[in-house]
Formats: C-alpha cells, structure tokens, sequence
C-alpha cells in the first residue's frame, strides 16, 4: 500500500508532537536534527521500506539504516504510529533498561538495522548489506540516512569513493542537509559545498531536493528505485527544528530538551498546524 503524500505529510506533522513529547519527557536529547528529517523518514519508512512488525526479521527485507543515530527520535516516532512499538514506550526514551535509547540499539530493539550514534559509521554498513544483497542476487533496496555534520567524517568518504565502484544501484543515501551541527554551522565548522558537484564528480546519481517537499521527496526515491548503473545519493535541504518557530535554524537546538513552558508552545504551534490541516481535509 502506497499512502498519499496529503496522509504523509499529516503522519510527520503529528509525529512532530511525539518527538517532543518524548524529547521533554527524556529531559535531553536532539530535536533540531530529529525534526529537520523527520519528513524523509515518513517517506522512507511508509512508501519503500514498508516496515512491519511481521518483517522486522524478513532477510528479503528493504533496509533503512539511520546513520546519524541521533536523530533516532524520528525513527522512534515512525516506528511507533505504524504500530511496530507502543505509543507510551515513546516516554521511556533515554531512560534506563528503556529499548528506546538516544542512540539506536539493535540489540535492544531488531527493528532498527544497526547501532549508530559513531558519527560516520552507518554508511559503511548500508553499503555492506547493499553488496551482500547484490552477490545474493536479491531485489533489495537498502537506504540509509546520514547528516551534514557526519559527511566530514572520513569513513565517510571512504564509502562514497567505493560504491561507485561496485555499481551499487541498491544503495540510496539521503542527506538530511539542515546546516547545523553541535559546534556551530556547517559551513563554518568544515564546509562540505560543492556537495552535489562532489559526489557527481565520485560517479553517484545525484539529485537535490527540498527535504520537506514531500511530492519532491516521493519523486526523488522513486527515480532512484527505477534508474540503474549508480549508487543514488539525495541532497534533501532541511530546516534544522523545522516545524517549531522558536527552534528553527536555531543550533542551540540541536541538542538540548525543551524545558516545561518551552514545550508548551512548541505543541500549542504543532497542534494547532495539525488541527488547521485537519479542517482543510474535510
């Protein structure tokens, strides 16, 4: 089943209030980074990966690996509305013996693909899976999310210099590209521009999208799914804290809880953008 980008689009905006909830509940945590990519993750996660409780463990499974695992919140929150984990699990995030840690845990809970949160390793791992399911002649997709922060890791690059080479037209990569990272922006911190040009130059598919946009998301993934020969890497412009006024583009945000009155108005915001949209609906 193939859900239409008007029920997307309201799934992320009410998983929104989830990462907040959670995130306040936690008393730490990333929301900047959680609600910059969130939109991606519903896309993803809803229309190809298609996750279910029942093929959490189907080795012919597509794969989402979240590489920038602090953005796990929105994975969380994805996991939680397609009814793979409870609702009120949501609260016990960052919490001890909780399976919803800051960083996702495989260990803990089978249905994330692996354990990030070491900047810079998830996307060796997508590849890897990609490979293994090339040499098994298996029809997978494999995806994997990384942040504009973690593309300055060197391991990284190694990856991106490698699955040209191996032609892996399984393996698609999305950046969730919001500008900021714990330090400062990214530009000033280590700047990663030309990032499109880069990585055409490494031979990836490339393209560059609005990472909130979900028609351009949906259209993006689908012509990385159908086009073949190349890995497929998707610059996705993202709003660091998008969704929240006084968290938008804000670093501040990127990794530090909203207090009580903080959390108050952020949801007064988000509720009242779902309810809006509600009303337009009928």
């Amino acid at each position: 089943m193939k859900y239409s980008l008007q029920d997307l689009e309201r799934f992320a905006n009410e998983m929104r209030i989830d990462i907040i909830k959670m995130l306040h509940e936690a008393g730490s945590g990333h929301p900047g980074g959680s609600l910059s990519c969130i939109d991606a993750v519903t896309s993803i996660m809803y229309n190809y990966v298609g996750r279910t409780a029942q093929n959490a463990a189907d080795p012919d499974r597509h794969r989402f690996v979240m590489s920038k695992g602090h953005g796990v919140p929105a994975l969380y929150a994805v996991l939680a509305r397609m009814g793979i984990v409870a609702q009120d699990e949501l609260m016990t995030l960052r919490k001890i013996n909780s399976r919803l840690q800051g960083h996702p845990v495989v260990t803990a809970l089978p249905e994330v693909e692996f354990s990030t949160g070491s900047l810079g390793q998830g996307l060796s791992v997508a590849q890897g899976m990609a490979m293994a399911a090339k040499l098994d002649g298996k029809p997978l997709k494999i995806y994997c999310m990384i942040g504009d922060g973690e593309l300055q890791e060197g391991q990284i690059w190694e990856s991106l210099m490698s699955a040209p080479k191996f032609m892996l037209d399984n393996l698609i990569v999305l950046l969730d590209y919001n500008k900021g990272q714990i330090d400062g922006p990214t530009r000033e911190v280590m700047d990663i521009e030309p990032v499109d040009e880069k990585l055409r130059a490494f031979n990836w598919d490339v393209q560059v999208i609005d990472g909130h946009d979900f028609k351009q998301l949906d259209e993006a993934l689908t012509k990385a799914q159908n086009t073949g020969g190349k890995p497929h890497f998707i610059v996705a412009h993202t709003v660091k804290g998008k969704g929240v006024s006084f968290m938008e583009g804000v670093i501040d945000w990127h990794g530090k809880a909203p207090n009580d009155e903080q959390t108050v108005d952020a949801l007064k915001e988000l509720e009242a953008r779902v309810n809006a949209a509600a009303e337009v609906a009928q």
